[in-house]
């Protein structure tokens, strides 16, 4: 006859010797413990991490023992899923032998496969990166390739905005027109404009001064020509002959 608490005492102390920084007993009846798991170090020192938490059943390790994921860091919760179906599997693989220890070994060897899958995603994720700043250059330089479509899209918004500003400029003339004013509107509004150019003259010093001083010397001067006596008359031929 199987002795199960025997058995579940010797591994308890196999189990503590092995794990002394992470495993913490919780009680005694029935046995229930955790153990903390950490995976190696990745990329820039990040790690995952998770506690499992143990609790023997009455025939344990003929039955398989009560786990649940005590806490865990770093973990999506998809890896926790993936972590529990993985205990399971074990956990029906290793009936009839003590178990905890390759359970928790398989979960170790889970957190590093993880932490490998987190570096590959971050490269991924940086490849996909790099290559779309490279398209996004070559868009830069070479711009987009015509298509019928993406021209009939061109076009049609290129036609709403110059009709939009055809109706503005008309609109805009149509303004100027009503408040443009007639000649004769112009007269009637502003009675200056008929002194305008009088005015404009006066300003401009065309208003002539006449000095009459010039013409005061003009009675001193001898018009009278010296041949000619005062009975002549230029249009007699015969005048000088009677001389």
């Amino acid at each position: 006859m199987t002795d199960y608490g025997e058995e579940q005492r010797n591994e308890l102390e196999a189990l503590e010797s092995i794990y002394p920084d992470s495993f913490t007993v919780l009680s005694e009846n029935p046995p229930s413990f955790t153990i903390t798991v950490t995976s190696e170090a990745g990329e820039n020192d990040e790690t995952v991490q998770t506690t499992l938490k143990f609790t023997y059943s009455e025939k344990y390790p003929d039955e398989a023992p009560l786990y649940e994921i005590f806490s865990q860091e770093n973990l999506e919760d998809n890896d926790v899923s993936d972590i529990l179906k993985l205990l399971a599997l074990q956990a029906e693989e290793n009936l009839g032998m003590v178990m905890i220890f390759t359970l928790v070994t398989a979960v170790q060897e889970k957190l590093n496969e993880i932490v490998d899958q987190i570096k590959t995603r971050r490269e991924e994720e940086k490849k996909q990166k790099e290559k779309e700043a490279e398209e996004a250059e070559k868009q830069l330089f070479h711009g987009t390739p015509v298509t019928i479509e993406n021209f009939l899209s061109w076009k049609a918004k290129f036609d709403a905005e110059l009709l939009e500003i055809k109706k503005k400029r008309m609109k805009e003339e149509e303004q100027a027109g009503k408040n443009k004013l007639s000649g004769k509107q112009l007269f009637e509004t502003d009675h200056n404009l008929d002194t305008s150019d009088i005015q404009f003259l006066e300003d401009a010093g065309n208003n002539v001064e006449v000095d009459e001083s010039l013409f005061q010397e003009m009675d001193d001067l001898d018009l009278e020509d010296d041949g000619d006596g005062p009975d002549y008359t230029p249009a007699d031929p015969e005048s000088d002959l009677t001389d």
